[in-house]
C-alpha cells in the first residue's frame, strides 16, 4: 500500500510483504524470523501499520507580526512523532517557531490540542505535548549514525501506511542553510517524499532515526541532480532531550547570531538578506554585501562563515567582518551578536 513509483498499485501487496522483511523490531520476532508463519499469528506490534500510527498531524496558527511570518506563512501544517507514553511530540522546528496554537491531528480523525514544549535552533527540532491523553505507542528512538549510503529506510507522514515511502540513504555530509543554520552529519534519502515536513524516517529496525526538514535537488552532493530530502538525525536530540523538556532550550550558551541570510556563490559568501531590527542590519550590511572576512581570516562558503562566527564566542560577542560592497568597495563593521532567541517573538510557552 506504498503510494510510490517503487510499488505500484499491482505490487501493493507484495509490497507489505517486503516491508515486513525490511524491519526488525525489538519489540517482538522479526518478520525475517517468522517468514513460515501465517500473517495472523505475527505479534501486533511488529505490525508497520501499528508503527506508524505514532505519525501524527501538527497543525499551527502563528501570528502576523512574527518574526517568521513572512517566509514561513502564519498558517503551518506537517508531521511529527508521538516519542513518549505522555504525548511528547516531536517534529521539525520551523512548523511550530512562534506559535500561537497548536493542534495535533491523529490518524482516527481526533484532534487534540498541545503545547510547545521546545524549540532547539542548532537542531532545528521541536517538541510538543497534547494537553490530553493521545492513547499511542510512542516510537522508538533508533540510532542515525548507522544510517549509512545505500541503506535502506521509510519515510511515514501524518497519513500513516498509506503514504509511506520507501527510500535509501544517498548521502551523509554536512548541510548548510542560510539562516544561520549546520548540521554536521545531515542526512539525505532519494526519492523525495511530498510532505517532508515533520516526516519520520525510519530505519531497517523499526525505530525513528531523522525527522524531515527540506526538499533538496542535490541529495547526493553539490550537482549532482538527485530529488530528494534532508532529514535531521534523532541522535541531535538525544543529548539534549531533557534539557529541551525541562528548560524549553538545550543548557549550553546560545550561539552569536547576526541576523544575514548568506549564500555561497563561486567562492563568495553573498548576503541575500538581512533580518529586520537585527545585528546586521543596525551596522549597515546591505544584501548584496560579500563577506570577505570574519575576524581577519578569509571565508569561501557557507560553512567557513559559520565556523567562524561561532567559534568567536557565545552570543554577545562582537564579530569582527570584512565586506566588499557592490560599489566594489571594502570596509569593515563590528557587529554585536545576539541570541536569535530574544529577536523572535516567542509565545509564553516558551
Amino acid at each position: 500500500m506504498w503510494r510510490n513509483l517503487l510499488f505500484p498499485t499491482s505490487l501493493r501487496r507484495a509490497a507489505i510483504v517486503a516491508l515486513s522483511a525490511v524491519f526488525v523490531f525489538a519489540s517482538g520476532p522479526t518478520w525475517a524470523q517468522e517468514g513460515a508463519a501465517s500473517e495472523a499469528s505475527r505479534d501486533t506490534r511488529s505490525d508497520p501499520r501499528t508503527l506508524l500510527k505514532a505519525l501524527v498531524g501538527i497543525e499551527v496558527d502563528v501570528p502576523g507580526n512574527a518574526r517568521t511570518a513572512a517566509g514561513l506563512g502564519t498558517r503551518r501544517e506537517g508531521s511529527g512523532v508521538v516519542i513518549s507514553e505522555d504525548g511528547l511530540v516531536l517534529t521539525i522546528g520551523y512548523l511550530i517557531l512562534e506559535a500561537a496554537t497548536v493542534d495535533i491531528m491523529l490518524q482516527d480523525g481526533r484532534e487534540v490540542a498541545a503545547e510547545v514544549v521546545a524549540y532547539d535552533h542548532n537542531s532545528g527540532f521541536g517538541l510538543l505535548r497534547a494537553m490530553q491523553d493521545l492513547d499511542i505507542d510512542p516510537m522508538p528512538l533508533g540510532d542515525s549514525a548507522a544510517a549509512a549510503a545505500n541503506q535502506r529506510a521509510l519515510v511515514a507522514t501524518r497519513n500513516g501506511f498509506s503514504d509511506a515511502l520507501g527510500v535509501r540513504v544517498v548521502s551523509r555530509r554536512v548541510f548548510t542553510g542560510s539562516w544561520e543554520y549546520m548540521l554536521e552529519d545531515a542526512i539525505f534519502t532519494s526519492p523525495p517524499h511530498r510532505q517532508f515536513a515533520g516526516a519520520a524516517l525510519i530505519g531497517e529496525e523499526g525505530s525513528l532515526i531523522g525527522i524531515g526538514s527540506l526538499f533538496v535537488g542535490d541529495a547526493g552532493g553539490q550537482g549532482d541532480g538527485v530529488a530528494g530530502n534532508m532529514f535531521v538525525p534523532i541522535n541531535e536530540i538525544k543529548p539534549i532531550l531533557q534539557e529541551l523538556i525541562d528548560n524549553g532550550r538545550r543548557d549550553a550558551a546560545a550561539r552569536p547570531w547576526l541576523g544575514v541570510y548568506p549564500e555561497t556563490l563561486r567562492g563568495f559568501v553573498f548576503v541575500t538578506r538581512v533580518a529586520d531590527d537585527s545585528p546586521a542590519k543596525d551596522v549597515g550590511i546591505h544584501a548584496g554585501d560579500i563577506v570577505v572576512e570574519v575576524d581577519g581570516v578569509g571565508v569561501g562558503d557557507l560553512e567557513d562563515f559559520y565556523r567562524s562566527i561561532w567559534a568567536a564566542g557565545d552570543a554577545g560577542t562582537a564579530i569582527d567582518l570584512t565586506l566588499l560592497s557592490r560599489g566594489g568597495q571594502l570596509r569593515e563593521v563590528t557587529v554585536p551578536s545576539m541570541d536569535r532567541r530574544d529577536w523572535l517573538r516567542l509565545e509564553p510557552s516558551f
